[in-house]
């Protein structure tokens, strides 16, 4: 697939930061980091990479595409769950190294592959020496071994 995005090697900082040019800025790698909030409530559900081409793809078909980096491969988000976000709004940031996806999620609308509507659904709490974690959603809203295994 051939990726459209220019590189940021040949414009200014001012061209980066306030032009109207998309230049991603992808790490050694070739990832940038995305993070994913629900279109309506605001809530962060979820932090991915992308890499060109799922950004493309997320681009040119309005639903999310990331980049597994536990199984090095393109990731099609609800392919297996049929919770398939459907892309709002595509943003980046300053020097545009981060993106931000505004979604709806299809299906259960859960974000996580534990079935929770956000990927973070736990909260760290701090008492004398010992943080521990407590949930802040009540329950998955499915089975992830009924869809992953």
């Amino acid at each position: 697939m051939c990726v459209p995005f220019e590189s940021q090697a040949q414009s200014s900082k001012d061209d980066i930061e306030l032009g109207t040019h998309f230049l991603p800025k992808f790490d050694a790698n070739g990832l940038i980091p995305a993070i994913v909030s629900d279109a309506d409530s605001g809530d962060v559900v979820m932090f991915a990479y992308m890499n060109a081409q799922s950004l493309q793809l997320t681009l040119t078909t309005k639903e999310a595409h990331y980049w597994s980096r536990s199984r090095q491969e393109l990731w099609h988000k609800g392919a297996t769950s049929g919770n398939v976000q459907d892309v709002i709004e595509i943003r980046t940031d300053c020097d545009q190294d981060a993106i931000w996806l505004k979604v709806r999620t299809r299906g259960a609308t859960a974000n996580c592959h534990q079935g929770f509507k956000s990927c973070f659904y736990r909260a760290a709490t701090q008492k004398g020496d010992t943080t521990t974690l407590s949930f802040k959603e009540d329950s998955p809203l499915f089975d992830p071994k009924k869809i992953y295994e």
